[in-house]
């Protein structure tokens, strides 16, 4: 087993295929921080308790799963946290029906309990049975333990977690050779922060991307964006980001990349309008390139055997194609101030009414068939996507539909066509384990409760968006699509709005701790956002948590769904604080909270300095923030805040800080600055205790 970095290993076994997620990477690993972490030195499973072998399907991997470890992982998975005793198949696809491992964004990467993770480098469909099966003859101790006749369908079929001496079994089709990374821990955290290191480290976005994301109804014209956009300042609604849906293309489905002449005549001077009023402006695409395109003939060599929605499927893992294709964007979109994009549809579905994308049988310039194309697709799109930002000296924070291993470094943010809310708090509890993160957008709501509900969960995730593409007006004036459509207002709608506004300016205070959590992914590779179990690997109540998760290192959310008053919340130990009004709660505990509609469960860890930043409507790129400092308990320990410009790629050259701040509960606290950054991102106005 070969040593590839401070606590990660590889196992090579036979000759692995040209074209793997390692061999596709365009970021290098992170060695100088990935030596800052300990560990032991030594692979987390010995080389001789893996097998590996040829068979006719491919290749066959089993390693060694002990009686008590859990599984996590394999990148967004929306049914479920915990892997032990299933079998997870790594296949992209926009519409999963069950609980198989399809998913926009599956990961050949899993982690234990134990301490370790496992990442077997392929983009083929590989299957991982999760300590599902023994080998023959290794029950044959039990014949005589007598079994209860089943009596429902559970009880009959109900998966069955092996027992004794498991493994998981991780099928390869048609490789002739693998390679297998080790990641040491010594805890499950850790793993997970080695893997990230390995993929290049976390993304840091700019500040504005922590912000509130609006986008608009996709057949709006100038008309309707100026409406939208000077409403939104007029009623001191925080936006940063305004979003343009497919209409402002001349063909969409597939795609022109051309600005629609007709619906946005003297479009310039609409996005300097929008610039500035302060929004960052954010268009929506997908891959597939219409014979319009002025891309269509440089791309055509370079695509793939066959067309989507009668465009082309540029291969993007060759040079030509991204050069000409990462080109375009800069010169069109981003010389011109466009400041991210929305990647659809670069999964693929085999499960709604219209199949669409390329077969797997397909064939790509590069030697990739359509089965290893599907499972590369969204992480080459964001290569492409953003290098014109990179070349322009600016940071994106970007949308995309599927994504991939080793990932972490991408500047993007998932989301879904799925809807279920409880589904998408799970999505923000599960992307922490893979180096992904994943938005629980508000797109529709059942009734103002529900709306309310879903901005709450969504201000404490990665991406605050509402993606109003169905609605021309603002979602808090009617829920309903078709009133909203037809502008049949509710009677009191300006009091939804206020309620919306105040939550908006809760994701606003939040932005400077939400950055420094993001530095914290970059430099360290420790997820931003995560399951509790990741925090308290010891405590087996958090193994099946998936609907509360840590916010950085010192806030715990629960979020709520409508039609219900309350819900039950554990709290792992240690004592913790209510965010909202300091009271104090025992650790190792359940307890049962009903907060108003305009609350949501939120604890925060006892002796916090917790930074809230006074609300602005957007944040520029020089952006500065005034900040009161909350402790919570009665000694509250140190706060370390990240500081940076906010929006280009100098910290990468040392121009940064590290912002230290204590408080003994006088009338002032101490703050001192340590770095290569010049410039003072934070003020402090104020210091105050929470109190019960």
């Amino acid at each position: 087993m070969e040593r590839i970095a401070n606590g990660v290993w590889k196992l090579r076994w036979g000759q692995p295929e040209e074209h793997t997620p390692v061999s596709l990477r365009d970021h290098e690993i992170r060695q100088e921080a990935l030596e800052k972490l300990i560990c032991g030195g030594e692979p987390p499973i010995p080389q001789e308790d893996i097998g590996v072998q040829r068979t006719r399907r491919g290749i066959r991997i089993e390693l060694p799963l002990g009686a008590e470890e859990q599984i996590y992982g394999f990148g967004l998975q929306l049914h479920r946290i915990n892997h032990t005793g299933r079998k997870k198949v790594i296949r992209v696809n926009s519409d999963p029906v069950a609980d198989t491992g399809d998913s926009h964004a599956p990961v050949p990467f899993y982690v234990s309990t134990a301490g370790y993770g496992v990442l077997v480098d392929t983009a083929r469909y590989a299957a991982f049975y999760c300590g599902t099966n023994l080998p023959k003859g290794a029950s044959a101790h039990r014949r005589n333990e007598k079994k209860e006749v089943g009596t429902s369908e559970i009880e009959l079929y109900g998966y069955q977690t092996a027992q004794g001496d498991r493994s998981v079994l991780v099928d390869v089709p048609a490789a002739e050779g693998i390679d297998v990374y080790f990641f040491e821990g010594p805890d499950l955290l850790q793993a997970v922060q080695r893997y990230n290191l390995f993929s290049g480290g976390g993304c840091l976005p700019p500040a504005w991307g922590l912000g509130v994301w609006y986008r608009a109804y996709s057949a709006a014209r100038t008309e309707d964006v100026v409406r939208l956009s000077e409403g939104f300042r007029r009623d001191r609604m925080p936006v940063d980001v305004f979003g343009f849906e497919p209409g402002w293309q001349t063909r969409a489905y597939s795609c022109s990349f051309v600005w629609d002449e007709g619906r946005f005549p003297g479009r310039q001077a609409m996005l300097g309008r929008l610039r500035e009023m302060g929004y960052k402006v954010n268009l929506w695409e997908h891959l597939f390139v219409h014979p319009t395109s002025p891309m269509y003939e440089g791309l055509l060599p370079h695509s793939g055997s066959d067309e989507v929605w009668e465009g082309l499927v540029p291969d993007l893992s060759v040079e030509e194609a991204r050069d000409l294709f990462s080109a375009y964007h800069l010169r069109e979109f981003v010389e011109q101030g466009i400041d991210g994009f929305k990647l659809d549809e670069c999964d693929s579905s085999d499960y709604v009414h219209s199949n669409w994308s390329f077969p797997d049988t397909a064939d790509f310039p590069s030697g990739m068939d359509g089965e290893q194309m599907h499972n590369q697709l969204g992480t080459l799109y964001q290569s492409a996507i953003a290098a014109p930002f990179e070349a322009a000296g600016r940071r994106t924070f970007s949308q995309v539909r599927a994504s991939g291993a080793l990932a972490a470094p991408q500047p993007f943010v998932l989301y879904s066509d799925l809807y279920n809310h409880k589904v998408f708090i799970r999505g923000v509890v599960n992307c922490g384990f893979s180096g992904l993160l994943w938005s629980p957008e508000v797109r529709q709501a059942d009734s103002a409760e529900d709306l309310v509900r879903r901005i709450q969960t969504v201000i404490f995730s990665p991406l605050a968006l509402l993606n109003c593409w169905r609605i021309p007006n603002p979602p808090w004036m009617q829920t309903d699509r078709e009133k909203n459509v037809g502008g049949e207002f509710f009677e009191d709608y300006e009091t939804l709005r206020d309620l919306c506004r105040s939550l908006f300016e809760l994701r606003m205070s939040l932005i400077p701790y939400l950055y420094t959590s993001f530095a914290r992914y970059h430099f360290e590779g420790r997820p931003p956002f995560r399951a509790l179990v990741m925090d308290y690997p010891e405590d087996s109540n958090t193994y099946g948590i998936d609907d509360a998760y840590m916010m950085g290192d010192s806030i715990l959310v629960a979020p709520l769904v409508t039609g219900t008053s309350g819900r039950e919340v554990y709290l792992p130990g240690g004592r913790w604080r209510d965010f909202w009004t300091g009271e104090a709660y025992e650790g190792g505990r359940t307890y049962s909270v009903q907060p108003a509609l305009e609350r949501i469960p939120v604890f925060v860890k006892d002796h916090t300095l917790l930074p809230l930043a006074v609300p602005q409507t957007s944040v520029p790129d020089d952006a500065s923030f005034d900040l009161t400092i909350r402790a919570y308990g009665d000694r509250p320990g140190e706060l370390h805040l990240y500081e940076d410009d906010g929006s280009t790629f100098a910290y990468r050259d040392g121009s940064y800080n590290w912002v230290k701040l204590t408080w003994n509960g006088g009338a002032a606290g101490k703050m001192e600055r340590q770095g290569g950054y010049t410039g003072e991102q934070y003020r402090i106005v104020g210091w105050e205790r929470v109190q019960p």
